[in-house]
């Protein structure tokens, strides 16, 4: 029996949501305050304040978050496809987030040896030693090759086990940065992995709590939509607008509104943030006038 202790009364409507502790934490606490929730850790609780009152939140370590959920500890929880397949959780997936501690990609599960190591394939490894956190990950990836390798748990600092301690490591990476900085060499990818909302197969049957979580869900989801997109907005002559549009990628059809002129028109439209730059200077020779690129919140589909 988990004793985690709540305080949602029987007659009360409220999910119970985790909150992924460690790596996750503070991009995750900035997507719900970008989503308009505030989200706080007063006195660094394992119960972070939230401003809805039918939602109460749990600060968890994501390893763990998909067996609380399915179990019924938690209605829903914040973690990686990784800790689910790891932990073979009978969940329910409501939303894929792709965020991460450092970056919006995935993260990667990958075999990696040191850089004066003989292994160059995974082949390579049968009758060796394999150090990572994720166990049964890696077992699978190893019968599924073929190879016999012997599997141990780390505790952490998982990249110097790949010196001496172990022959090959499984590790999780962003950009692969620390791996080549502790000079280890990748072999292979086991897994890609993102951010998941997850839910409790019960939970999900009760029709008030599956349209929160889901609610919650798009919420979180629109701000990162949002986040690699703006808007633009600018004045254009009508002689000039068929030029403007042919420049333009946009999400949908650009809004067109006639202006007090009626030679001249409004554009508005939503693109993409990193193209954003190349094709301004090009909408300025195409005839645009009164440019503005605004920052968008949510995006909801």
């Amino acid at each position: 029996m988990y004793m985690i202790q709540l305080t949602k009364t029987s007659d009360e409507k409220k999910i119970v949501i985790g909150i992924p502790k460690g790596s996750l934490q503070e991009s995750t606490f900035e997507l719900f305050k970008k989503a308009g929730y505030a989200l706080g850790n007063p006195g660094r609780s394992y119960f972070p304040t939230i401003d809805d009152p039918e939602i109460e939140c749990v600060l968890l370590r994501s390893q763990e978050m998909a067996r609380y959920v399915e179990d019924g500890v938690l209605d829903a929880g914040i973690t990686g496809y990784d800790w689910v397949r790891e932990t073979n959780s009978d969940v329910v997936e409501i939303e894929e987030l792709i965020y991460a501690k450092q970056s919006k990609k995935p993260v990667k599960w990958v075999l990696a040896v040191a850089d004066e190591s003989d292994i160059k394939s995974v082949q390579d490894l049968n009758g060796k030693i394999v150090a990572t956190e994720v166990i049964n990950i890696t077992k699978e990836y190893l019968r599924n090759k073929g190879v016999n390798a012997k599997v141990e748990f780390s505790w952490g600092a998982t990249e110097i086990k790949a010196r001496g301690i172990a022959d090959a490591i499984v590790d999780v990476t962003e950009t692969g940065s620390s791996l080549r900085a502790n000079n280890l060499r990748i072999i292979d990818t086991l897994l890609e992995s993102t951010t998941r909302i997850i839910a409790n197969k019960e939970s999900v049957k009760d029709s008030w709590k599956k349209k929160k979580i889901e609610n919650l869900a798009m919420l979180l989801k629109g701000v990162l939509t949002a986040e690699s997109k703006v808007e633009m907005l600018m004045n254009v002559k009508k002689s000039s607008l068929q030029g403007i549009l042919n420049i333009l990628p946009a999400m949908n059809t650009p809004t067109i509104s006639t202006l007090s002129d009626p030679e001249w028109c409004d554009v508005i439209t939503v693109i993409d943030k990193k193209v954003a730059r190349d094709i301004i200077p090009l909408l300025k020779e195409a005839g645009a006038e009164g440019i503005v690129e605004v920052p968008i919140n949510r995006i909801i589909d």
